[in-house]
Parts: C-alpha cells; structure tokens; sequence
C-alpha cells in the first residue's frame, strides 16, 4: 500500500537525479499500485521504491554487464578454478627465486628475503587496485597478465645474475623493479578472476572459492620450490619453468573461452611465441647457467650443484693448478694456500696436553681439516657434521678434491654425520676431547646461532675435562666488531680464551679462538709435534699478538640466539660501518 505521508514528503524535499530499483514482491498481489507523487506503477511480482539519491545507489559498472560469464560451461569454470592454484603457486615462486639469488649473490637471507616479500606484497596491493580501471575484456586482460608474468618472471634470474657483475646499486635497482613488476602483475590476477567467477556463483562464493584455492596454490609453491624446484632444476631453469606454466594458463583459457575473447587467433599466436622461446630457453638453460655463473668467477667452473641447502661452485686455474670451492659465491679454501688455514685451525687445539683420542668437527664437509687430524696417531674417532650430503659426497668422489684431501675420510676412524650441527650437538651421545668449528662467516641468522653463546653452552657440555675447543673467526682486520664479538660470546660460555690470527692470501689476516673450561688452560706449554708446511712454534707464539688496528675495540658483545647481533655486526663491517 502507500507509503506514510513524512516519506513523501521527503522524497518532494530532494529534487535530485532519480534512480529507481525494482525488487521482487513476496506480498499480497496487488492489481495496479503508485507511491504518492511518483507516478511509478507496481506490479504484483514487484515493488518500485521511491526515488532517491543517485549519489546513494550503488554504481554498477555497465562493462561488466554487457560481459555476461554466467552461462559459462563447466569446462571453463574448472579451467577458471584450476589457474587459480596455478597463478598462485607462479606467484609464491617468483618471491622465492627473486629472494634466493639475492641471498646468493648479497648474502644476508634475512634481510633479503625481508625486502623481496615486504615489497611484492606492495606491489600485489597496487595491482589489486588498478584492478578496478580494467572495464571489460576480462578475460582478455586476465589472458595479457598471464603472458607479460611468462616473459618477466621467466627472465628475472638470468637478468639478475647478468646484472650483478656490473655494480651492486644496478643489482638492487633491477631487483626492485622485478619485485614491483612481478607483485603488481601478480596484484591483478584473482581480482580479474574474482569478478569473472562472482557471475556465475555469488560474489559470496566465488571469493570463498578464490581465496581458498589461491591460498593452496601459494602452499604448493612454498613447499615445491625448496624440495623440487630448486634441487632438481636450480634457479634459472626454475624461473623458466614456471613462466612455461604462466603461458600454457594462458593458452588453456584462450582454448576453453575463446568464445568471449576477441582477436583469439593473435593472443594465441603471441602466446605461441612465448611458449616456444621458454621451451628452448629451458632446453639450453644449463649453457645460460653456466654462462652466467662464469662471470661470477674468475677462473674456469670445472663442477657446480644446486643443493636443498646452498650452490656450490669448484673453478680451477689451469695455469696455476689453483683448485677453488664456493659456497654460495664465498670463498672456502684456495688449493694454493688452504694448508694454512687448516694447519691454523686444527694443529694450535691439538697442541695442547691431554687427551686426543675423540676428535668433533663440526662443518669441514671438504675433508681438509680431517687430513690434518690423520697426522695424530693417538685419534680413535672423528665424528665429522656437515648439513649437506653433497659436499661430504664431493670429497669422497672428486678426484682433485681427493687428492687435495688425501682421500681422508676413507680412513676407518672417521665417522660423518650429515646433521645439522646444532641439533646433532645438542643430542650426540659421545663427549669429545677437541671439538673444531668450521663453520662459514655468520653472515646470515641462520649461520649466526652456531656462533651463540647458547651453542658454545652446549659444546661445554660434551667436552671431556681438560677438553679444548676451536672456532675459526673471521677477520679482524675486515671483520674486526664480528671477530671480537665472537670471542666475547666465547668468554661467556667458558672460563679462559685465547685469540690468534695468521696471514692466509686468499682470505687476509684470519682469525681464530679457543676455549677451555679450565683457568689455567693456555698456560701449560703447548708444541706442535706433527709435520707442517707452515705453521711452528714461533709462528704460533707470533699469532697471538694483536696489532693496535686489529685489536679488541668496544664494549663486549655476546651474540646469543634471542639477541643475534653478530650477523647485524658482521654485515656492518662488510659496509666498512663503524659504530
């Protein structure tokens, strides 16, 4: 029936603009109706509502309508719903492989994995909104997103290893531009899809059903990439690979809703071209790798894997017989000068009265330390801990690391573990007389509790009485804070230290630290009683001396695995900050 008088009234009151909105009717039927003043008839199947504010009705956007999708088959609504939890497994890897190369060529993890997702999760917000300017062709555009992710995230990793030899400012530059690309791109794809879908089921549904199915996408991708993905392909195939699947979501749609695209036949070939040029840059891309790789290295790559863990990388120089391995682009030992490092290393801890029969080392996965221990015939057992099964692998099979080496780990008294270190210490069974840390700079968090004062607690733990321990350090000369740091950390787990450094070329002045839980541990005289190429008594007496530039400077810093502020100080002193 007729509205109350005071709504008629106000209706009179605003002049404006007038929509009207018919909705369904569940009332008495009535022959024929009109609201007071309006003029507008109803129905008995619906009711018209007065006019009102054109400023209060929701706009609809009449592209959009003129787009009918609900009578889409069931075909494309799968095909639909399947892109989605391709899109997004595209999307979560695309991070992750921009993250990885970082982390390889910058060091770091954290702190670039940080930038790579903080950043890609802006860009994937301003993609969602520019969404709202795309008015029609819906398909058409979602079709264009998936082939411009094929052709920028399959290049990303080769662009970015080229780039990196020319200037770490251009790196960072292109690496963002790549982050915002790709976000933005990625940012555009489930609202395009979101608003096709809510056509056919309710926008109620179709962003449950989208989100849902974006979300286990992104889970596939996270889990696929560091148990799949990055072993068995490595990051440049990787990022080919999934821009391989990009173009094929792309193909499959065009193939299943040609009947809403227009100009299908020059999107497919587009995408035929795209598709075609991925393939054969998957099919060559151990030559791209390995072409990329050699500009990240001086001296001939003669061997490289990708691990679960990190790549690792071994050049030769063949005119100086200079064997080399990298571990994700840092230096481990230099063929021409590695029997300093390692004398330096092992022989100052064995030095040392007491017992020697339980040898831990704890990294050393190249088997050159353990050389070194073979010298002493009162070992009984060397229980060697190095998280990756393919270095351990490479010092038993290489033949230039074997020979380097001596084939040690063949010896029968030596035992490995691949473990990580601070698992395996925490429950090893045995205690152990000399415990070795070979461990790279704590250039990340993950490498920074190995240098915890938590971890060195649980080292004293397993140690014998009158037990040793060693900890390469750094360099106090390029790494002073860090060197010192560790010592300090050191300090507070065990009762008495001792600090020294040596020259090595490959690396420069280097240092190292011992600890004992005795007072009076590094007052008994101490001999090196096994053959050297280097080191001596005298040269050890040397090393414990500090130039003023390289000396203890600053309050102490304990690094611990609730505070970890070694990594922060290690990669300050890699900027060549001082505090």
């Amino acid at each position: 029936g007729p509205p109350k008088r005071p709504l008629a009234r106000a209706v009179r009151r605003r002049p404006q603009r007038q929509v009207s909105y018919s909705l369904p009717y569940r009332g008495s039927p009535h022959a024929r109706a009109s609201f007071p003043k309006t003029g507008y008839p109803m129905s008995d199947t619906s009711l018209t509502l007065p006019p009102i504010n054109a400023g209060d009705a929701p706009q609809a956007t009449a592209a959009d309508e003129r787009e009918d999708f609900s009578a889409l088959d069931q075909a494309g609504r799968a095909v639909l719903l399947g892109s989605i939890v391709v899109v997004a497994l595209c999307g979560i890897v695309y991070e992750l492989i921009i993250g990885s190369v970082s982390s390889y060529l910058l060091g770091n993890s954290v702190y670039q994995f940080s930038i790579t997702i903080g950043f890609f999760m802006f860009a994937m917000g301003v993609g969602s909104y520019l969404s709202q300017h795309i008015r029609e062709r819906l398909i058409y555009n979602f079709i264009l997103v998936e082939i411009c992710l094929a052709v920028v995230g399959g290049l990303c990793s080769i662009v970015l290893f080229l780039t990196f030899p020319f200037s770490p400012a251009m790196y960072r530059t292109v690496m963002l531009g790549f982050i915002i690309v790709i976000g933005a791109l990625v940012g555009l794809e489930i609202p395009l899809l979101t608003r096709i879908l809510a056509q056919i089921g309710g926008t109620r549904r179709s962003i449950a059903k989208v989100m849902s199915l974006d979300y286990f996408g992104a889970l596939i991708g996270s889990v696929a990439f560091p148990l799949m993905l990055l072993p068995s392909l490595g990051l440049v195939r990787a990022s080919f690979a999934i821009g391989l699947a990009n173009v094929l979501v792309a193909l499959m749609t065009m193939h299943f809703l040609r009947n809403h695209l227009p100009n299908v036949k020059r999107l497919a070939a587009i995408a035929g071209v795209i598709l075609f040029g991925l393939t054969a840059l998957v099919m060559m891309s151990s030559r791209i790798n390995a072409f990329a790789q050699q500009h990240l290295y001086f001296d001939d790559i003669i061997w490289k894997k990708q691990t679960p863990y990190q790549s690792l990388v071994m050049t030769q120089n063949w005119k100086q017989q200079d064997l080399r391995l990298f571990i994700d682009g840092h230096l481990q030992f230099a063929q021409s000068d590695e029997h300093r490092y390692h004398e330096a290393l092992v022989h100052p801890v064995m030095s040392f009265p007491g017992a020697k029969e339980n040898i831990l080392i704890l990294g050393g996965g190249d088997g050159l330390a353990v050389r070194e221990l073979l010298k002493y015939d009162m070992i009984e057992r060397i229980d060697l801990v190095d998280l990756d099964p393919a270095i351990t692998d490479l010092a038993q099979t290489f033949p230039q690391l074997v020979k380097l080496n001596g084939d040690s780990f063949a010896d029968p008294r030596v035992h490995i573990h691949n473990a990580d270190a601070f698992v395996f210490i925490r429950d090893a069974a045995h205690r152990y007389d000399r415990v070795i840390i070979d461990m790279p700079d704590p250039h990340d968090e993950a490498i920074s509790k190995l240098y915890s004062v938590e971890f060195y607690a649980m080292i004293k733990k397993k140690l014998r009485d009158g037990g040793y321990v060693v900890t390469q350090s750094s360099s106090p000369f390029f790494a002073r804070r860090t060197f010192w740091s560790v010592n300090d950390t050191m300090a507070a787990a065990f009762s008495a230290t001792q600090s020294y450094n040596l020259p090595i070329p490959s690396f420069g002045v280097w240092g190292f630290h011992l600890a004992a839980e005795s007072d009076a541990a590094f007052s008994a005289p101490s001999t090196i009683g096994v053959e050297t190429k280097f080191l001596t008594d005298d040269v050890m007496e040397a090393a414990k001396v500090f130039s003023k530039d390289i000396g203890p400077s600053g309050a102490p810093t304990v690094n611990s695995i609730f505070e970890p502020r070694l990594y922060q100080l290690y990669l300050q002193d890699m900027r060549g900050k001082v505090s």
